[in-house]
């Protein structure tokens, strides 16, 4: 990749050709990311879910997230890459949101954050670009929230919510995101969303129209399987390979193939009888 994207050039593609975005939460996967082109990353609060075993986004804090966000920063150095503000982040204080976006971007050196919306969405959208730093708004299904809106399902499925939907999308735009991403959402209300904002919309469960897509990359690979939204498509098996892997690798060992002449580091024939000859002698 030549060089970074900038918040303009992602801006200047909507209407222009599709954004990809794809979330990493380590250093080979960042670079592998990077290495394939995508022009974001998100290091997803989902790492909760897919990387850790916990069962709700809400428990990460903000020191693993910028842990995080440093790894994939060092594999990925020329991409653009978001850092997904923690729910303890903004969420049960929006007055700290500036803070601690600033140490996405200071420590870890991320492009943007990431905000859910919530009730005070707006307030602290607003404090971290008054701060200098790019924000990603998120509307439709919050997982930070999302026991206030029935569990994760789809939202916008009635006329009601599919025009609360698209206020919040436009009000994150009025206050100065950069973009807005959509989460499990009609896609025609997703289509009204992004012909509506100037800014880019970027899709997840949201349908075709959306200027851009994101995915979990541990969804997409096949990594994660303990469940599977019905917006993700797998375009590997990653986790079956693994277990076959690591079933050939313990059938090796106990049958003594592994580890063969080729992986073994040997020493001189002199250099071991000097060895044998000082244990010998009873001083080694």
């Amino acid at each position: 990749m030549s060089g970074k994207l900038t918040v303009q050039d992602i801006q200047g593609f909507k209407g222009r050709r599709k954004i990809t975005m794809l979330t990493a939460y380590d250093y080979p996967m960042a670079h592998a990311i990077e290495s394939a082109g995508i022009d974001m990353i998100l290091v997803g609060d989902s790492v909760a879910n897919v990387v850790l075993g916990l069962e709700s986004t809400k428990d990460m804090t903000m020191d693993q997230m910028i842990y995080h966000a440093c790894a994939v920063r060092r594999g990925a150095p020329h991409t653009f890459v978001i850092g997904d503000m923690p729910f303890e982040a903004y969420q049960k204080d929006a007055a700290r949101s500036a803070g601690n976006a600033a140490r996405f971007v200071h420590e870890a050196g991320c492009d943007a954050v990431k905000l859910e919306w919530f009730d005070c969405a707006l307030e602290a959208a607003e404090s971290v670009i008054r701060s200098g730093i790019p924000v990603m708004g998120h509307v439709g299904l919050t997982p930070q929230t999302a026991d206030k809106l029935g569990g994760f399902k789809v939202q916008g499925k009635d006329a009601s919510a599919a025009r609360a939907l698209i206020r919040q999308a436009l009000d994150f735009e009025k206050v100065g995101c950069f973009a807005v991403l959509l989460e499990c959402v009609p896609d025609r209300v997703a289509r009204l969303v992004t012909e509506t904002l100037s800014v880019p919309t970027i899709g997840i469960g949201a349908g075709p129209s959306c200027d851009g897509q994101v995915l979990v990359t541990h969804d997409m690979l096949g990594l994660f399987e303990r469940y599977k939204p019905r917006f993700v498509k797998a375009y590997a098996r990653m986790n079956q390979d693994m277990i076959k892997a690591f079933e050939v690798f313990k059938d090796e060992v106990r049958d003594g193939k592994f580890p063969a002449d080729e992986h073994i580091f040997k020493i001189k024939e002199e250099e071991f009888k000097n060895i044998r000859r000082a244990e010998d002698d009873g001083g080694a």
